[in-house]
């Protein structure tokens, strides 16, 4: 049997590690090119219509109170606390109205809530898995109990949706989860769909939303902006958006039709999938040591003639 040198081991290692370097890379080139799912549930949420009663965000509230640890904000001039009045979305709002204005006759509300991203940036960067996305509701939901507390996805949410409970002894982050677990497991639809009087929140598949949305934009072409906000924005959003008023002096950014998350994924699948990053780092070193050797071998197969 043939005794293995360390060189022969190095130069093993070495090439073992460029296999898993192609193979990773391979993994990243399979998760691009994903298909936009139409038949996953969201809101069509169309400014015209509301009026801003903000029911939805009393229901928001009282449907996921427990299950979701929120809590009311009192606002500055309401002493005995006698309304939720929160400012903005926050560790204990998930959903929120608010009104833009330009002039008296220039105005509208807007209702802020998660975008359930198709290819959502915060379930990219999650290093637990604590936001995932639902195969077949599209759901983008958050387990508090898998959660380390890193706030990632705080940072990556190019929405700026997902609010961390600084107040709280045991903190969780607080994001639109569609009333998963309350409303919707037991009524079929998000608490603030049901209670809106004015029909501005329109609760259902993709596919139907956008349809609804396309022909209103139709009917009513004066009435609205030409655009669908959430159709194509950040690789598609299943919360879409109507309105007569220009979209990014809504509160709502602009963003290309790119999802930022493939970005994410591309770096994450290629470098650390099957401890891709330490067999590199090893590999190079393997490299460096193999090169030191043959240096080291020709410096003494030259001391040696020398000593002849």
């Amino acid at each position: 049997m043939k005794k293995t040198s360390r060189r022969d081991f190095l130069k093993l290692a070495g090439a073992t590690g460029a296999g898993l370097l192609a193979c990773g890379a391979g993994n990243a080139l399979a998760n691009e090119g994903l298909q936009v799912n139409n038949e996953e549930l969201g809101m069509l949420y169309d400014a015209t219509k509301c009026v801003g009663c903000k029911a939805c965000m009393s229901a928001c509230k009282r449907v996921n109170h427990d299950y979701g640890s929120l809590s009311y904000e009192k606002a500055k001039f309401d002493e005995d606390g006698l309304w939720d009045a929160p400012s903005d979305l926050s560790g204990s709002t998930r959903t929120l109205i608010k009104l833009f204005k330009e002039s008296e006759q220039r105005w509208s509300y807007v209702k802020y809530s998660c975008m359930h991203c198709q290819k959502p940036s915060c379930v990219s960067v999650c290093p637990v898995s604590a936001m995932t996305k639902e195969k077949v509701s599209g759901i983008v939901d958050y387990n508090k109990n898998t959660c380390i507390g890193c706030r990632y996805c705080q940072i990556a949410c190019p929405y700026n949706i997902p609010k961390f409970q600084w107040e709280k002894a045991v903190p969780q982050i607080v994001k639109c989860d569609l009333c998963k677990s309350t409303n919707l497991r037991e009524k079929g639809i998000s608490a603030c769909a049901e209670v809106c009087p004015a029909g501005a929140i329109k609760f259902g598949k993709r596919k139907d939303l956008l349809d609804e949305a396309h022909q209103r934009l139709k009917d009513a072409p004066d009435k609205y902006v030409q655009h669908v906000y959430g159709e194509h924005e950040g690789g598609g959003t299943n919360h879409l958006y109507l309105a007569s008023m220009p979209f990014n002096k809504l509160g709502l950014p602009e963003i290309k039709p790119e999802a930022p998350a493939e970005f994410s994924e591309k770096i994450q699948h290629t470098i650390y999938k099957g401890f891709i990053a330490p067999v590199a780092l090893y590999s190079t070193l393997c490299f460096i040591a193999v090169k030191n050797m043959k240096k080291h071998e020709s410096h003494d197969d030259d001391h040696k003639k020398g000593d002849k």
